[in-house]
């Protein structure tokens, strides 16, 4: 079978982040440091697979979180309406990676069974470990499951040829990855996995945590199961976009020919 083309779509960003807010025990913690938000698209001829969703206008305002374009907007100049997308996979079910699932009512989900057993389960009696999951997002996977339109992964799974899910953990319970080869090779769409380059590259963990151990444990397998280090794809890092192509449109990124920079990686060591 042929290869899979890659696109990082960007639909949101934050700018009034700090460095304490995307690394533990940082020396320089108060220095700015951007977040951008996307949503990831896998396509082989005729075939398409989402990778997260998003989250939509009525989350933004709910959370003061402003999207710069809505999710379905954002996926236009792919030639993809939602009512096109039959395959989501969902890395976890934190707001910003499941806040569109009823963006695309067509869609089989892809989700590890501990996810759904932690953002349902006892830990979410706890405002902390509640604080990046929605109701109402949980309640639409819970929908797809009774209309028989999900599929459960526990650890390693093959969704397709050239296509595997890897469970994670560390940041959310249930978080998996997506190992998808390319032309330039076995990519890794880390999502939350590593937010940004440095989580991984220099083992400095996120905030947001879970399983500190399972966190630090993810950034070598995410080593492990990718080519070269800069195929890992980072799920909410600037440099994205600095380091691959634009596709047809400003806000979306071509992966899966490789990067065009990797120089911007150099300074990152543990």
């Amino acid at each position: 079978m042929s290869d899979w083309q890659v696109y990082a779509v960007k639909y949101a960003e934050r700018n009034t982040r700090t460095r304490a807010d995307s690394f533990i025990f940082d020396d320089n913690h108060d220095a700015p440091h951007a977040m951008d938000y996307y949503i990831w698209v896998l396509r082989r001829g005729d075939e398409v697979i989402l990778v997260d969703t998003g989250y939509d206008g009525a989350e933004a305002a709910a959370r003061g979180r402003p999207i710069a374009l809505d999710p379905r907007e954002a996926l236009k100049p792919l030639g993809l309406r939602p009512e096109d997308i039959t395959q989501v996979i969902v890395t976890h079910l934190h707001y910003d990676h499941a806040g569109g699932l009823h963006l695309f009512p067509n869609a089989t989900l892809h989700l590890q069974e501990a996810e759904m057993g932690f953002a349902t389960g006892p830990c979410m009696c706890h405002d902390t470990l509640r604080a990046p999951f929605t109701a109402d997002h949980i309640c639409e996977a819970v929908k797809r499951l009774y209309a028989g339109k999900l599929v459960f992964y526990s650890g390693s799974a093959e969704i397709a040829e050239g296509l595997r899910v890897h469970c994670i953990g560390g940041h959310s319970r249930g978080l998996q990855c997506v190992e998808v080869r390319t032309q330039a090779g076995w990519m890794v769409l880390a999502s939350d996995a590593a937010h940004y380059y440095e989580n991984f590259l220099a083992n400095k963990p996120f905030p947001i945590v879970v399983d500190l151990p399972e966190m630090l444990q993810g950034f070598s397998t995410l080593r492990r199961l990718a080519s070269k280090p800069e195929l890992i794809i980072p799920g909410h890092d600037p440099l994205v976009r600095q380091m691959f192509p634009v596709g047809p449109a400003p806000h979306i990124f071509r992966l899966d020919q490789g990067p065009v920079r990797t120089d911007l990686l150099k300074g990152f060591k543990p």
